[in-house]
């Protein structure tokens, strides 16, 4: 990737609905120019998908927590797959320190995640795990 696919996925990053038209002009390029890059960018899977982002207040009834996730043995592409796999599960990060993995999760109601939590725990491979539920968002 070079200056111009850099300066334009932060572009997207900023607003992923801007179009290309737009693309164009900011990035001193032609139309033409920004839909073969975003064509290779999305090929190659440096994009791969487009999203919106949320206010945090505004899915209030919406309960969000972390899970923090301690794996046994050689067993991380395994539990790693099997996360993914789990519909509470929104994200999934490697990390360092603690915790081998962090999930973020959320659910509709208690109950949900209760049985998010007890489906994530059944994994196999998961040595152990701790949950912290999401009670505000400062910026």
């Amino acid at each position: 990737m070079d200056d111009i696919d850099q300066h334009l996925i932060s572009l997207l990053r900023q607003n992923a609905r801007m179009n290309i038209a737009d693309l164009a002009h900011k990035l001193g390029v032609s139309r033409g120019t920004v839909n073969n890059r975003l064509r290779k960018l999305e090929d190659s899977q440096v994009i791969v998908g487009y999203t919106i982002k949320l206010r945090p207040d505004a899915e209030p009834e919406r309960i969000k927590a972390w899970m923090g996730v301690l794996i046994e043995g050689n067993t991380t592409r395994q539990v790693i797959a099997s996360l993914l796999g789990e519909p509470g599960v929104v994200a999934l990060h490697d990390t360092n320190g603690r915790w081998d993995l962090l999930a973020e999760i959320e659910a509709s109601s208690m109950k949900e995640l209760s049985d998010v939590l007890e489906r994530v725990r059944l994994i196999s491979g998961i040595r152990s795990t701790e949950t912290n539920i999401h009670l505000a968002t400062y910026r």
